[in-house]
């Protein structure tokens, strides 16, 4: 996929709050996963004017296949600042792949409780999908090659935005 096929990322998020904000719950929680996901969760805050901090999660220790690819060098830490116990959790990701991921933060948002309910949002779905999860928000059905890697980074100015490595 070439960056001018590539969809504005910002424009996404409004779409993803506007697809959240029927269901949200009072007591409802936005938990992002490092780092894409991270930063969808904090302006999806904003977008629907959220009180509180998200929390985050890096799924490095958590991923099923962490004897194979060893730790992150970037390792971030899990910062959960609310008690999930019996709450609504928006689990936000920047993009769904396998579910492998998703699966991971599950995981690991359990060893703080156990939430009412747990919903993912995801700006992009790419499909390839290893484990039966799906996601309840999702702004944009991607197709592309398996080569290709959507990554979501964060502009100069701060804006979110779209790149696509790995292309012939």
């Amino acid at each position: 996929m070439l960056p001018n096929q590539l969809p504005d990322a910002e424009a996404q998020c409004v779409e993803l709050a506007n697809l959240i904000r029927p269901q949200l719950q009072p007591n409802t929680v936005l938990v992002g996963i490092h780092s894409g996901g991270a930063w969808v969760a904090r302006r999806l805050r904003e977008l629907l004017g959220l009180e509180g901090e998200v929390g985050l999660i890096d799924v490095s220790f958590y991923r099923d296949d962490f004897g194979e690819k060893g730790l992150h060098p970037q390792v971030k830490p899990t910062s959960i600042p609310f008690d999930v116990e019996d709450r609504p959790i928006i689990l936000v990701d920047d993009v769904l792949y396998t579910g492998r991921t998703t699966r991971a933060a599950i995981n690991e948002l359990f060893d703080y409780g156990r939430p009412a309910n747990i919903k993912l949002a995801v700006l992009a779905d790419r499909g390839g999908r290893e484990l039966p999860i799906c996601a309840e928000f999702c702004a944009w059905q991607a197709e592309l090659d398996d080569a290709e890697e959507l990554v979501l980074v964060p502009a100069e100015d701060g804006r979110l935005q779209w790149r696509c490595d790995g292309h012939a």
